[in-house]
């Protein structure tokens, strides 16, 4: 692990901001340190409010948008809500066509079949709403590259509302309307929304022709904020706002979806980090090991007995996909070790019997054993199929555009991406990507890296300030929970490995006399010998409560040990 400590503002800003805000140097330069650094920039962030929320008509096409749907609900038109099939795609599509449903019946939803169809819009789905009279598809988390298939609906005579949330080519798609934040024409004062999110913006823009406020549309936000957590979008700006209050109506009014889901797990209060484990996997399961249809039927039902069916079921997808992925990762690795390609500076694996419904998360799997660029193929249809995943700081989509000779088709963003490719161009693309990477990848990237807030003395480390961090949250990127470093710790002698094999590691550490504060490192138990014996130790740690026979105790949650 590489411990990276953040710059320290200068002393003079962390004065004024403190003064201004009446705390202590520390929390003044953890809120410098996230772009705060105002009274009133503290308050939205320490106090988000619903009137923070940008006009949904600041999004270029918005009004065209809306005027097209207004018109196919008075011609009395079949309107197609169609999105990806995983969470931001799926709780997009529930959104919206819950919303529309609430006041206008000819509404369908449609997902594309991850093995059939593949990502975004697909042909088939086009032909599908031909074929059962839809003359309008509203296109939720995908849409913004698919030129030939917009024009082929056009065609026949079916228009597109396409709300992304993805990086447009140099070309958009002949739609009525493109919703999408990160348009260069587009001028919305925030561009990091996500699917779900630019579907709520429609939603918004829609309610507000009607005389509805903001309030009349909180209780979709427990779907905005799940799909802001699942597809890691910084919960900065309008997200924040849009995670805060859609953490609420999850704790204190989900949808029955929602609630079966929650029944199941037996947690009273989830954070962003419960949705993002708990929830946002079972949801993405669905799509995964049979169809993503499942998911929507799940976010739509409004009858709790039916949800917990619909639950139970995917439920069991969870399951066979935690097997499934244990499976194939265990391969994969045999794989490099088989081929000595432990050295490398990318993993690239394939064999065609892998479902290719759990590749993303392999790849992700194989990032954390050899934290390097990774891709993994299987056979789809008569093309391979692959996920690529990247480590911190490393564009993996600009070093798939260096191989684009061998690719057909992909798509993503610089840590993730999709891909596909005719099956004798794999050995190729192999040779490329790694001569790629290693041409271009700064060494430094291939250790992981850990970003710490800032030193703390033992000393500083209190309830006042715990209870302070916790208002820092929903946490995520752009926010993330801040990490510290303590130096000159000593066990108090009676640290140990616990769990299954002693695979965590449970300490009490001291600094100066001042202490102890316990500590718990999970999978970190092989490092007992760094702390044994009294000898002094630097530690890296985020700041938690521990909860034992009704006690709360502060706690070091341990990122690594020196």
């Amino acid at each position: 692990m590489r411990w990276t400590i953040k710059p320290k503002p200068e002393q003079e800003a962390i004065d004024q901001l403190a003064k201004a805000l009446k705390v202590d140097d520390l929390v003044a330069q953890l809120l410098l340190q996230r772009g705060i650094s105002t009274y009133d920039e503290a308050k939205r962030f320490f106090r988000p409010e619903l009137s923070h929320l940008h006009d949904p008509f600041l999004m270029k096409d918005m009004q065209l948008a809306v005027e097209r749907i207004e018109k196919a609900i008075s011609n009395n038109e079949n309107i197609l809500v169609y999105g990806d099939y995983d969470v931001d795609g799926t709780t997009s599509v529930a959104l919206v066509s819950s919303y529309l449903l609430s006041y206008y019946p000819n509404v369908a939803t449609y997902i594309p079949d991850r093995y059939t169809e593949g990502y975004g819009v697909s042909f088939k789905g086009i032909d599908f709403a031909e074929d059962n009279g839809f003359s309008l598809i509203i296109a939720l988390d995908c849409g913004v590259k698919a030129i030939d298939k917009v024009a082929y609906a056009k065609e026949k005579g079916i228009d597109f509302v396409i709300c992304d949330h993805h990086r447009p080519g140099n070309q958009l798609p002949d739609a009525i309307a493109v919703l999408d934040p990160k348009r260069e024409d587009c001028s919305y004062p925030y561009d990091e929304l996500c699917g779900c999110g630019v579907g709520f913006k429609l939603i918004q823009a829609l309610g507000s022709r009607q005389g509805q406020t903001i309030d009349d549309l909180l209780l979709y936000l427990d779907l905005v904020a799940t799909a802001i957590g699942a597809d890691i979008v910084p919960i900065t700006g309008e997200n924040r706002v849009l995670a805060y209050f859609g953490l609420q109506v999850i704790n204190t009014n989900p949808r029955m979806g929602f609630k079966a889901i929650i029944n199941q797990i037996k947690k009273s209060v989830l954070t962003i980090t419960d949705v993002v484990f708990i929830i946002a996997p079972r949801i993405n399961a669905a799509g995964r090991m049979e169809h993503g249809q499942h998911a929507v039927n799940l976010l739509t039902e409004t009858d709790l007995s039916q949800a917990e069916i619909f639950a139970s079921q995917i439920e069991q997808f969870n399951l066979d996909r935690r097997g499934l992925d244990k499976e194939i990762t265990q391969e994969a690795l045999d794989q490099i070790l088989q081929n000595k390609e432990e050295e490398r500076f990318t993993s690239v694996v394939y064999k065609d019997s892998w479902h290719k419904g759990v590749i993303g998360i392999v790849a992700s799997r194989l990032t954390e054993t050899y934290y390097r660029p990774t891709l993994v193929f299987t056979k789809s249809g008569n093309k391979l199929a692959a996920s690529a995943r990247s480590v911190k700081g490393f564009d993996v989509y600009n070093a798939l555009m260096g191989c684009s000779e061998c690719i057909e088709q992909f798509g993503g963003h610089k840590y993730a991406a999709g891909l596909t490719m005719l099956e004798e161009q794999f050995e190729n693309f192999k040779t490329q990507f790694e001569k790629i990477v290693s041409e271009t990848i700064d060494p430094n990237l291939l250790t992981p890296e850990i970003s710490v807030d800032t030193l703390i003395d033992f000393k500083n480390i209190t309830p006042k300030l715990m209870r302070i961090i916790k208002q820092f949250a929903p946490f995520g990127p752009g926010n993330m929970t801040p990490v510290f470093m303590a130096e000159n710790l000593k066990d108090t002698g009676y640290a140990k490995g616990v769990g299954e094999d002693e695979a965590h590691l449970k300490l009490a550490a001291t600094q100066n006399g001042i202490g102890p504060i316990g500590g718990i490192g999970f999978n970190m138990g092989d490092k007992l010998s760094l702390v044994a014996n009294r000898q002094p130790f630097n530690a890296v740690f985020s700041l938690d409560e521990n909860e034992w026979q009704g006690n709360i105790n502060l706690q070091m949650k341990l990122k690594d040990i020196q």
